[in-house]
């Protein structure tokens, strides 16, 4: 594995999509928080709206802009070539993420991504996980909320248990927010692909290698009434889990034995009945066409929620892990968990990408593997809480 020799490439990162919903939240924090020096530029499809949204960021002077288009593989090598790292909001990425992906691998360039769809980052791992690897390129999916609160929370709670003992750990989901046309579309395409979200799972298990003389696994729990959090815990059918899971099978940390389990907790049994029963409609009203196209047209994508409702939204993902005779509890928590803080998110692992210390990895890797306590330190300093706690007594800091 090596590290391509990267310091005469003229920016350290690059945000593309830079002119949707998230990339301009995502643009703004890093102009108001990205250190001095640091070589940035936005890039997408239109010259003319990434200069505005340039003119409108506080530090606009000394960012770059760089035309790249998904339809054009050459724009994108191009982009690729000419930075450390390369962070995209531009989805659904089974659909329009692929040929990035191929030239960061190809080019060394680490890659990181909002993605929340398994079916790409199985798609990803079958062909672009070795080409990475020859070239040093680490691929980040899931570098928002989906999943770093999850990963990054699980990834907390293991390692304030006894090493070399079989772990478990549950983690619950809280949230108060809306949605973009973004996330809707992406969110509509996955209901739409079941068949091919099974088939990509299975090629990714032909070619991902044993786990030899460990376990990791994430059955998906019963609904059940969680006495430790106070709620009804109702599976979560999302991407968490997976990286999760990825991550316990490279971090030795996570014990010989592992099992975590991702729920919604709701506080109201009606209020649970009710939510899991509009997720299987929607999911059901996918299938077809029509009423998928009906219900994409509700939000479009560039659509998000406003400022004050983003001022009013709020995440909390609380985790119990046990093993050793011993018992966690861990909570991260912030605002807006679907925009403010997933820019906030997403920036951070971009800049930790780029000027951290971080162990020698490369390939297909989550934010845990790459970053761990890197990118736990900065989500602290950014305003995103770690609590910990050894019992319900317990002193947390």
């Amino acid at each position: 594995m090596s590290r391509l020799k990267n310091s005469d490439r003229p920016y350290d990162v690059v945000l593309f999509g830079a002119t949707g919903f998230v990339g301009a939240l995502t643009a703004e924090y890093l102009a108001a928080h990205a250190p001095e020096g640091l070589r940035w530029a936005i890039a997408g499809r239109s010259e003319e709206r990434l200069r505005e949204l340039r003119e409108r960021l506080p530090s606009g002077a000394s960012v770059g802009v760089l035309r790249a288009d998904v339809a054009d593989p050459d724009s994108l090598r191009d982009l690729a070539r000419q930075t450390r790292v390369l962070a995209t909001t531009v989805g659904p990425y089974a659909d329009a993420g692929e040929e990035l992906v191929a030239a960061c691998a190809d080019s060394g360039t680490d890659y990181l991504d909002l993605c929340g769809e398994p079916e790409f980052v199985d798609l990803v791992y079958v062909r672009h996980d070795a080409r990475a690897r020859e070239t040093g390129a680490r691929l980040v999916h899931a570098c928002g909320f989906d999943s770093v609160p999850a990963d990054l929370g699980v990834y907390v709670t293991v390692r304030q248990l006894p090493e070399g003992v079989p772990l478990t750990v549950d983690g619950f989901v809280r949230a108060d927010a809306a949605v973009s046309g973004g996330t809707l579309a992406s969110a509509l395409g996955q209901f739409a692909r079941p068949l091919r979200i099974r088939a990509a799972a299975r090629d990714r298990a032909r070619h991902e290698p044993r786990l030899l003389g460990r376990r990791a696994v994430t059955p998906t729990g019963a609904p059940r009434f969680a006495g430790e959090v106070g709620a009804w815990a109702v599976p979560l059918p999302t991407i968490d889990p997976q990286i999760v899971r990825r991550s316990a099978r490279v971090l030795e940390r996570y014990g010989p034995d592992f099992r975590y389990r991702h729920y919604a907790a709701v506080r109201h049994l009606p209020v649970a009945v009710g939510g899991a029963a509009a997720l299987g409609a929607v999911m059901a009203a996918a299938q077809l066409p029509p009423a998928r196209r009906w219900l994409s047209g509700r939000l479009r994508p560039g659509e998000g929620p406003s400022e004050e409702k983003r001022a009013r939204s709020w995440f909390s993902l609380r985790f119990v892990g046990e093993g050793g005779g011993r018992r966690v509890f861990t909570e991260v928590a912030g605002g807006d968990p679907g925009y403010g803080e997933t820019a906030k998110m997403f920036a951070e692992a971009a800049l930790a990408l780029a000027l951290d210390d971080l162990p020698p990895t490369a390939g297909q890797v989550t934010t845990a593997v790459a970053m761990g306590d890197a990118l736990v330190d900065r989500l602290r300093r950014a305003g995103i809480t770690f609590r910990i706690a050894t019992s319900r007594q317990g002193t947390s800091r």
